[in-house]
């Protein structure tokens, strides 16, 4: 993923992949096996379905702040989810061009948690007294890049983590993580035949190694067959706590998603097919499971 021109969009996009491929090795493992199987030419071939973050339902924070930034810079939002198992509101925003990924934000229900869960978030949110995005220039893509790299809170002990962790592993990642990039997607559609398909793609990733998320299956598919999406795991990586002690911790993975030809566009040719033409949007069903690529219960089972 890579945009050449100077917008506060594409200066944003380009930091934000950048931070987030230096630090999930996964995502060059798969590029490089891609590379050398001549699927792909060079990284910015691969079309980024979306990205996605997480946040905290709390004042000044979570989705309402956070989605000015994508809505200033053209961002449409679309529809709304609700993960009941998980506590989680999400929606999806819907990009200005089509070479742009779609973008995903979901938040805690932090209010839902338990009183000892809501205290330890609180105690590092409350400080925050104003919507930390209404300060920033959002015509100024480095500002907005730099801020979303930047802590919005201190460093959790390792105990809070840990118990915030034994209740929700979203609420978890999140204190530690915060507005890191949880994910991008490849769009597995857009490759060449022999790659185009999760079956076949899915079987590439683990001929090279990769660890795939099996909740619900290696392969989530919406009720209408026309969005299927599967997911590496989250690596584990050293974190040091406010404490000084260090925990093994999810980070963040890669996401794989297959949109079909809406039936209505079935007799278009291959080469007259654009975005418009193909299943767009999410599934609840399938996003709940790939919240899972960074839960313990994965990264650590068989």
């Amino acid at each position: 993923m890579h945009f050449d021109d100077k917008k506060p969009i594409d200066i944003v996009l380009n930091d934000l992949f950048e931070h987030y491929r230096a630090n999930v090795s996964d995502v060059d493992k798969i590029t490089k096996a891609l590379l050398e199987r001549d699927v792909v030419q060079s990284q910015s071939d691969i079309v980024n379905d979306h990205i996605a973050f997480r946040t905290l339902g709390v004042p000044n924070l979570g989705i309402a702040s956070f989605e000015k930034i994508f809505l200033s810079f053209g961002y449409k939002k679309m529809d709304y989810y609700y993960f009941e198992g998980k506590k989680l509101d999400a929606h999806w925003y819907a990009p200005p061009a089509d070479h742009y990924p779609r973008i995903f934000v979901s938040q805690l229900r932090v209010s839902e948690l338990s009183p000892a869960a809501q205290e330890i978030i609180l105690k590092y949110t409350s400080p925050i007294s104003s919507d930390p995005v209404d300060s920033l220039d959002l015509n100024n893509g480095q500002e907005v890049a730099d801020f979303l790299q930047k802590p919005l809170w201190d460093l959790p002990t390792s105990q809070e983590y840990e118990t915030l962790l034994a209740e929700s592993e979203y609420a978890a990642w999140v204190i530690f993580n915060r507005y890191y990039l949880n994910h991008y997607t490849i769009s597995i559609h857009e490759l060449k035949d022999g790659y185009n398909t999760l079956e076949e793609f899915n079987a590439f990733l683990e001929s090279i190694g990769i660890k795939l998320n099996t909740s619900g299956g290696k392969i989530k598919t919406s009720e209408d067959n026309l969005l299927r999406q599967s997911s590496t795991v989250s690596a584990l990586y050293d974190a040091t706590f406010a404490d000084g002690k260090t925990l093994e911790i999810a980070g963040s993975y890669v996401e794989f998603a297959e949109r079909s030809v809406l039936p209505q566009f079935k007799d278009l040719s291959k080469s007259e097919i654009k975005r418009e033409h193909r299943r767009d949007g999410f599934e609840t069903n399938n996003a709940d499971k790939i919240f899972e690529s960074t839960y313990t219960s994965q990264i650590k089972g068989s």
